[in-house]
């Protein structure tokens, strides 16, 4: 019987991606699409505007309003891809390192999800080079410049760091890093497969730990770098851990999702209630810890009450008419309370609907965690959602298509790992 158990724990299998679901793949791209078109339409004609919205700043080097929020929108949504992305590599390598055995029944979907990696890196790129001056107020012309209309005494002092030679030598930096571990890491499964032996494990392992040193400095300078330099006049010494913390809990439910739609289609026949157990606990552990950098950050920032600190929470807490309020309360309810409340129980941990919800409310929420980062020091008051979520509906699509095929292209059971037995007995 267990010489059986053993056959059947390595048998291969291997993912049919359907035409029906790829045209679902196309239609979520045409959904946004549409979105995309309305949203720039209303923009450009300001249909629905009562009143000119006071305080916003949009045009400093003359681009249009809806010129200005599609390249936002464009590099909003790619960062939040691209970290979820990596996340996947990041998680595969945590489990490398730690000699893990029940996420191996999960492994092939971690290494599908760096598929993004490349393609978004290329975008990123582009955006940055086309609409840096839109997105990024340091990048503007002479505004380190003493004597000059633009000069910034502030951003000037900073110029050793956020000068674009050595931003985009770090951009391209950690896009190279995070592209080539993940690579390389795949590259060891798919031969690990092939030949077997114990070899290519310990290969993937020191591979992996390399990486994961990497990964903790470069995952934080690409926050400051992406993210945090559109405040460029704020920083927080927690804010990659705070960016960090959003991919990751993103990152752990879009791989938790991609499992249940897999099993509920027939797929990871030996995934089972305790391997979904372990994806609940980390998904109810780090919103835990989401929330705790979120609090550490606001609250020593309110606390001390310094107006070069406080502006952030300004902007984001009454500031521009009241614009981010709303959605600044609703980021803790479905980031933090949600979840939290969710998944407290240990059944619904081992429940694949209420993973389900709380899976796709994680990703929406950090979603717009992103979208409140970015959007007030960039657009100021002028901001909407029609081009930001049909922008967020097209890279979905594109990364379902992308990272679906990926997933056909090998078995989804690393038959050859050493821990699989270990994973396909997991008990909690």
């Amino acid at each position: 019987m267990a010489t059986l158990t053993h056959q059947e724990s390595a048998t291969a299998e291997q993912l049919v991606v359907t035409d029906g679901a790829r045209k679902i793949f196309f239609t979520i791209i045409l959904a946004g699409v549409v979105l995309l078109v309305v949203g720039l339409l209303t923009a450009i004609f300001h249909w629905g505007e009562a009143h000119e919205v006071v305080g916003a700043v949009g045009h400093e080097e003359g681009s249009p309003i809806w010129l200005k929020r599609l390249l936002v929108s464009l590099w909003h949504s790619n960062i939040f891809f691209l970290g979820v992305s990596a996340v996947g590599t990041v998680f595969m390598a945590i489990n490398y390192v730690a000699y893990a055995g029940w996420s191996v029944i999960v492994k092939r979907i971690t290494e599908a999800f760096s598929v993004w990696i490349a393609p978004g890196a290329a975008i990123m790129l582009v955006i940055f080079l086309v609409g840096r001056h839109d997105i990024f107020h340091w990048t503007h012309d002479r505004i380190n410049t003493k004597g000059s209309p633009n000069y910034d005494a502030i951003i000037a002092a900073k110029s050793g760091f956020l000068n674009l030679p050595f931003y985009l030598i770090r951009m391209v930096s950690y896009l190279v890093i995070w592209w080539a571990f993940s690579w390389k890491l795949r590259k060891l499964s798919l031969e690990e497969d092939l030949n077997g032996g114990t070899q290519y494990f310990h290969k993937s392992v020191t591979t992996a730990a390399l990486f994961l040193v990497l990964y903790a400095v470069t995952s934080s300078m690409s926050a400051w770098d992406w993210v945090m330099s559109v405040d460029v006049h704020w920083f927080s010494t927690m804010f990659g851990w705070y960016v960090f913390a959003s991919w990751w809990v993103s990152g752990i439910a879009g791989i938790t999702l991609t499992a249940i739609f897999l099993k509920q289609n027939g797929y990871l026949r030996f995934m089972n209630a305790n391997h979904f157990h372990d994806l609940g606990k980390l998904m109810f552990g780090f919103s835990i810890f989401w929330c705790y950098v979120w609090f550490s950050q606001f609250m020593l920032i309110w606390y001390a009450n310094l107006p070069e600190e406080a502006v952030y929470f300004n902007q984001r807490l009454g500031g521009f008419n009241g614009q981010y309020t709303g959605l600044f309360f609703f980021n803790i309810v479905i980031n933090f309370v949600f979840p939290f409340l969710g998944l407290m129980t240990r059944d619904a941990k081992r429940q694949m609907i209420i993973l389900k919800i709380v899976c796709i409310a994680i990703l929406a929420g950090h979603w717009s965690d992103f979208y409140l980062m970015l959007m007030p020091g960039t657009l100021k008051g002028e901001n909407g959602f029609l081009i930001e979520i049909g922008v967020a509906a097209i890279f979905l699509g594109a990364f379902l298509l992308l990272m679906t095929r990926r997933l056909s292209e090998a078995s989804l059971i690393p038959v050859n790992h050493p821990f699989i037995d270990e994973s396909v007995h997991h008990t909690t």
